[in-house]
């Protein structure tokens, strides 16, 4: 689970990011979800695009998707959404630490 600091870091990466995948007619496939994996494992952090000819709205569509890949839903505005995961071996972004709430 990201914090509103961490959430708010990944906001700022992916400001200058491209689309990199759209959601279209064909919905939400296996094809599509292997398509956000790869990329999520590459890149860790995309943004997608839920075309208009889609049948859900760009949140069901990223909460969708983010559960059936074990990402993360960073934001979506409009039509666009971020998704997170960190690489499970060599992560290339380094989030701001999680305050501890214990103490």
């Amino acid at each position: 689970m990201l914090t509103s600091k961490q959430r708010a870091q990944l906001r700022a990466l992916a400001n200058n990011m491209d689309t990199i995948l759209q959601v279209g007619k064909g919905g939400i496939g296996e094809q599509l979800l292997k398509q956000v994996s790869d990329a999520l494992l590459a890149r860790e952090l995309i943004k997608l695009r839920v075309l208009e000819t889609c049948e859900y709205s760009p949140r069901e569509a990223a909460e969708l998707i983010a559960e059936q890949t074990g990402s993360e839903l960073v934001f979506v505005i409009g039509s666009r959404f971020v998704l997170y995961k960190r690489h499970p071996k060599k992560p290339v972004i380094e989030l701001v630490p999680a305050k501890d709430k214990s103490k």
